[in-house]
């Protein structure tokens, strides 16, 4: 009986030839990363001197911290977050990656996307280093674990296997298809496992589609998501990779607790309706909505595809009076290949507000709404108070539709700009 990437992944991190799921391991981590947070990172730099008297960690080089929270800080208390945070990173020789973007983006940027690697983080979105044959897992608050002892106790989740099939049309994108498949699964059908995504069906996903798609996963109760590696996004990886590991692969006979089959010719743009992530319904039922504003950003969004097709609606086309559109490329250096390739002037000239990248809109830190408004958006969630008032509304889509929705102040069908 064969063995899932995943089983592989950890056998290898826990120092033995095998491990299956069920099993209880200690695994050595390859990078432990995180970004700076009150009540998270600060915290666990001071419990490692005062509780368990570590003063400097073992093996810098598996470290990596990024301050893209609060960025730029609007207070002398958030700026003192991340003055500590600069301070610690500097004593213990830790790469530290401030305003170079999101995170979890820049971590694929920097290396950190090693294929066969095993990763841990407090935040479930580092699971989209998944896309290139990562194993990376938020640990929540046990990740202290990680930054004080080499291993960390884990046991090996079983692997739900989502196979998907056929081509997408136009106007549909890689959010589409995660939304479909909670749509289909349900919002616990991985719980507490790992969501394998395969089949022909990923040949028509770019590698910035699929990490739309890993980094979402924990909204089907998944601890991550990962990907076989292959073809391009083994090559992207490899060529950024910080350590040498040899990639692994899911054999063909490898055990899976289920197997769904996802057919994506007959996709329609979808949209995610509040209070839930759960809620995925065809957008056609919400076309005509108001909406006062668009986000398009986040470490699930952003990229550089999503602003592409953004500033290929929006050409020649104005932001309908009124309604803020707000446009944050997940990295600068997503960002600055936007400009060159002319997609932030396009959307400037829309109307659009564009800012260089940060977390602080998705959370409703910068760009709040108040009662009664309404928001599209490709951020993250759309709980109540995600982005401002608890009785304003957030409905997830594609960029896509943020953009066409821009244009009509109302929920807008892409299919009809593109």
């Amino acid at each position: 009986m064969g063995y899932t990437i995943t089983e592989k992944i950890l056998a290898r991190a826990a120092g033995q030839e095998s491990v299956r799921a069920g099993d209880e391991i200690m695994a050595k981590p390859d990078f432990v990363l995180a970004y700076d947070f009150p009540g998270y990172t600060d915290v666990y730099f001071k419990q490692m001197k005062e509780e368990f008297g570590i003063e400097k960690v073992a093996e810098p080089e598996r470290f990596g911290i990024f301050i893209d929270h609060m960025v730029p800080v609007a207070s002398p208390k958030e700026e003192e977050l991340h003055k500590g945070t600069r301070a610690w990173c500097a004593e213990n020789d830790v790469p530290l990656y401030e305003r170079k973007g999101i995170g979890h983006q820049v971590a694929a940027e920097v290396g950190y996307a090693t294929p066969g690697a095993f990763v841990v983080h407090f935040d479930g979105h580092i699971s989209q280093l998944g896309t290139f044959g990562t194993l990376a897992i938020g640990l929540r608050r046990n990740v202290l674990e990680a930054f004080v002892r080499e291993k960390v106790s884990i046991k090996v989740p079983e692997t739900v296997r989502v196979n998907l099939h056929g081509n997408l049309k136009p106007g549909v994108m890689a959010r589409d298809v995660f939304h479909h498949i909670v749509r289909v699964l349900g919002p616990s059908s991985c719980r507490f496992q790992v969501l394998e995504i395969g089949g022909d069906g990923l040949e028509d996903l770019s590698i910035e589609g699929i990490q739309s798609i890993t980094c979402l996963a924990m909204f089907t109760g998944a601890l991550t998501a990962i990907v076989n590696p292959a073809n391009e996004r083994l090559e992207y990886a490899r060529s950024r990779a910080r350590k040498e590991l040899e990639p692994v692969s899911s054999d063909p006979d490898a055990t899976y607790s289920a197997v769904h089959d996802i057919a994506l010719d007959d996709l329609e743009p979808l949209v995610v309706i509040p209070p839930t992530p759960a809620n995925s319904r065809n957008l056609s039922e919400y076309v005509g909505l108001d909406v006062h504003s668009g986000y398009l950003g986040s470490c699930a969004s952003g990229r550089l595809e999503d602003i592409e097709v953004a500033a290929r609606i929006l050409e020649g086309r104005q932001v309908k009076s009124g309604f803020m559109l707000h446009v944050i490329p997940t990295s600068h250096e997503i960002m600055a290949e936007a400009g060159r390739r002319g997609y932030l002037s396009t959307l400037a000239e829309a109307g659009a507000y564009l800012s260089t990248s940060s977390c602080d809109f998705c959370y409703g830190r910068i760009a709040t709404m108040t009662e009664g408004q309404r928001a599209v958006s490709t951020g993250t969630l759309n709980v109540k108070g995600r982005m401002g008032s608890p009785d304003s509304e957030i409905y997830l889509c594609n960029a896509a539709t943020v953009a066409a929705s821009a244009i009509e102040g109302c929920i807008a069908d892409p299919r009809a700009y593109l």
